[in-house]
């Protein structure tokens, strides 16, 4: 039975992951330091450390005998790395190195690591994978950082490496209560809570947003199919491209709640626009969207609905408190 490792194993996107890999017959070793993850994520058969990825001898004691890493662990909060740009750096940059370092001192045979949209920046839509990155915030940064990392190291060790992009995930396990990131499970748990979605700015801002089974399945099939080998994927739909009003309105729709959003300054560097081309899975991991955008809306409102509201959760310092500093975060309204 192959040996594998997931770190943010008890997040959204790596409990998942962890949730496919059993039923395949993989063994699933986990790593999680909860900030953002949740052991009521976790299936009773990972093998469990509660370990933050910054410590490599932990890190690397664990690694003996994996054959594959999945790097799911961030601490993603793009928006807050303009404020807390020390602590982002720690859980992006430090603890990527920690866990690559571990990979090839234990000889793993892959390791896929999850990137994220923010390595694009502001360019030219659809954002594509032959583009140079050019992120505009520390998160971004640090992304790109570990990308780079990953290919020199891995390249000079003869390890195989695989960077998946896959950009707004939504769906149950979601963290609903941070109030630094998740927009739509932000604005559905404040719905639930009898207060209106709060919107950054004109609310005019773009995106897509992918359902987390649409994800897992590309990155099951990056654990080893020799096509994506040194690859850059971009994981996500390119089509309902909606300004987050829109994502607002259905939010309302669903729930049946007729809330009129409420509007806050712009936050300093979100990119208005971002999107990526899916060309590229598609073609190597036969990409397509299964799960309409108001599905799995509706999927991640049921999931919050069932196991009830809660109060935000204010988890990270903010670094960097002036002018600039979302009003929102810096008085806990949210």
């Amino acid at each position: 039975m192959d040996k594998v490792l997931i770190t943010g194993v008890a997040g959204f996107l790596g409990s998942h992951l962890a949730d496919h890999l059993i039923k395949a017959g993989y063994k699933v070793v986990g790593v999680d330091n909860l900030i953002g993850g949740d052991l009521e994520n976790l299936d009773k058969q990972v093998e469990f450390y509660q370990y933050n990825c910054q410590d490599f001898e932990k890190i690397n004691k664990i690694t003996k005998g994996v054959k594959y890493i999945y790097h799911c662990a961030a601490t993603a909060h793009e928006g807050l790395s303009v404020f807390s740009p020390t602590e982002i750096a720690k859980n992006n940059l430090v603890a990527s190195n920690s866990v690559i370092a571990a990979g090839i001192n234990n000889k793993v045979k892959r390791i896929i690591y999850c990137s994220s949209m923010a390595r694009y920046g502001r360019q030219v839509l659809p954002f594509t994978e032959d583009m140079k990155p050019m992120p505009v915030d520390p998160y971004g940064i640090c992304k790109v950082a570990g990308e780079e990392t990953l290919k020199i190291l891995c390249d000079l060790n003869k390890v195989e490496w695989v960077i998946a992009v896959p950009h707004n995930i939504i769906g149950p396990k979601q963290k609903y209560d941070d109030p630094f990131r998740n927009v739509i499970s932000i604005f559905l748990n404040r719905i639930l809570q009898g207060k209106p979605p709060l919107i950054y700015g004109d609310g005019k801002q773009k995106r897509c947003f992918s359902y987390i089974d649409d994800c897992v399945y590309c990155l099951l099939k990056m654990l080893d199919d020799k096509n994506v080998i040194s690859q850059i994927i971009n994981i996500g739909p390119d089509e309902n491209f909606i300004t987050i009003n829109e994502a607002a309105e259905i939010c309302s729709n669903i729930s049946g709640s007729n809330f009129k959003p409420e509007y806050l300054e712009d936050r300093p560097q979100e990119v208005k626009e971002a999107t990526c081309s899916a060309d590229k899975a598609r073609k190597l991991l036969n990409y397509e969207t299964k799960t309409s955008l108001e599905e799995g809306i509706r999927k991640t409102y049921e999931y919050i609905k069932n196991k009830g509201p809660k109060e935000f959760n204010y988890h990270m310092d903010i670094e960097i408190k002036n002018e600039l500093t979302p009003k929102s975060w810096k008085d806990k309204i949210i």
